[in-house]
């Protein structure tokens, strides 16, 4: 909105007349809008800007070169609900108490639990966020602090078995096409500032699959991977027609005159096996917590972010809350797990440094966990990693837990649990002050169907909000 200022008379600044001059610069300050895009199932090494070589990822390439990109990212879960739920809280797994896609509990973000989408809508942003399919709904608790909520909707049912559930995916997702024509829709009357939340889940699955533009052309094979089966070489196009409708969104919000005002942050909620996955550790979906399934792009672009410059330091999914506000200069609250971004943005040293990256998979006790529950050794799974080790310890199964030098071992192939027991019992002790264990399955708070269940922790509770504006 235009504010008409005072006429000013030339001469000489009085210590007051620069007080108001202030005064005036900050009341018409702008906060810069905020739009998270997170990414289903979308692995970092299928991007050009991290080594891929064939193009798939266009527009978001030029985003990252335009911003910030991190090589490192890890993600807190490689189930889509547990780990959208620590990039929207700034917390473990354990802390915000979302562990399982289906229980009889322990499948919802409870209302206490601050959000991005509470934070910023208590500063005066406009909140709205357009989904993709089921994992992100309402069901799960992510509706909260939202003023408009645009999901796909959807509910678990019951199978034969009374503890296996599933959802229909078919029905219950939006191909990308779709979701860019609602939110460049939204776009034209979204109140500034804003926070935009927009999911895409096309990398998912090939049920819905993308144009026949999208279809013919084959994908090349990944240096220093198997040759493509049919599943991967439609991963790749499903990831590369989803860049495409991204970059409908980016240059509709830059005719409006938006985009260079626009804080923009793309990640991913983890990753897939596919065929190098199964060739490695045996298994090509997701609900593991090796580097295929937890490697995930962040790129940051937008005001304060300088542009042109790549990060090599661990970060985790578990830092964008606190370093959005922290750009957009809003108190951090206190005790989150994440920390701001900042310093490495601004190439400064890293007072958080090491990071410590945390993941687990409570496969044992999620009634939507069929199909890993074929890996034995998978049912409950405890990862941290200080971006040189990493240690897998698997609680009811230690003597096939493992580490990795990941720095001279990036793919996770060689275990140097038995070989470094030092470097293990360190991170170990790390897992214990934690705390993070399930040894018992999530009790029944009600209709487990109904999506009331709460982790029965009460988790989130010793988070207190930022103080007030003064």
């Amino acid at each position: 909105m235009y504010r008409a200022r005072p006429k000013l008379r030339r001469g000489r600044a009085t210590p007051g007349l620069i007080a108001l001059l202030a005064l005036v610069a900050c009341s018409d300050a702008k906060q810069p809008n905020v739009l998270l895009i997170t990414l289903d199932t979308t692995r970092a090494d299928y991007f050009g800007s991290y080594g891929y070589t064939h193009e798939t990822t266009p527009r978001m390439d030029a985003i990252a070169s335009d911003g910030v990109l991190f090589e490192a990212a890890q993600s807190s879960s490689s189930t889509t609900p547990i780990s959208h739920a620590s990039i929207l809280t700034g917390l473990n797994p354990y802390r915000h108490g979302l562990r399982v896609i289906s229980a009889a509990s322990g499948f919802r973000l409870g209302e206490d639990v601050p959000t991005l989408a509470t934070l910023l809508e208590a500063e005066g942003y406009y909140t709205a966020a357009v989904h993709s399919a089921f994992p992100v709904s309402a069901a799960f608790g992510f509706q909260e602090g939202f003023r408009h909520f645009d999901e796909v909707g959807g509910k678990m049912s019951r199978e034969k078995d009374k503890n296996a559930t599933s959802w229909d995916v078919i029905r219950h997702q939006r191909r990308s096409d779709a979701t860019s024509r609602r939110v460049i829709r939204l776009l034209d009357d979204l109140p500034e500032p804003f926070f935009l939340w927009i999911h895409y889940w096309d990398p998912h699955d090939v049920f819905r699959r993308p144009p026949e533009e999208f279809r013919r052309k084959a994908i090349p094979v990944r240096p220093g991977a198997a040759p493509f089966p049919h599943a991967e070489d439609w991963y790749a196009k499903e990831i590369r027609y989803m860049d495409r409708e991204i970059g409908r969104v980016v240059d509709y919000l830059d005719a409006i005159g938006r985009w260079d005002e626009t804080i923009t942050l793309i990640t991913s909620d983890h990753g897939q096996g596919l065929a190098d996955g199964e060739r490695l550790h045996g298994w090509r979906g997701h609900r593991l917590v090796y580097r295929e399934h937890l490697h995930v792009p962040l790129i940051l672009r937008g005001p304060g972010v300088v542009a042109g410059r790549r990060v090599s330091d661990l970060v985790r999914t578990i830092d964008i809350l606190p370093t959005l506000l922290d750009l957009v200069g809003t108190s951090i609250p206190v005790g989150l797990d994440g920390a701001s971004l900042r310093p490495l943005l601004e190439g400064s040293a890293d007072p958080h440094a090491p990071r410590i990256a945390y993941a687990d998979q409570i496969n044992g006790y999620d009634w939507n966990g069929k199909g890993v529950k074929t890996i034995e050794s998978a049912d409950f799974l405890y990862s941290v990693s200080d971006g040189i080790w990493k240690l897998i310890y698997r609680p009811s199964r230690p003597h096939l837990s493992e580490l990795f030098n990941v720095v001279e071992d990036p793919q996770e192939q060689q275990d140097l649990y038995a070989e470094y027991p030092d470097e293990a019992l360190r991170l170990m002790r790390d897992l214990a002050r934690r705390e993070p264990w399930v040894d018992q399955p999530f009790p029944n708070e009600g209709d487990p169907l109904s999506a009331t269940g709460r982790a029965p922790r009460g988790a989130g509770g010793d988070i207190e909000a930022p103080p007030a504006a003064t």
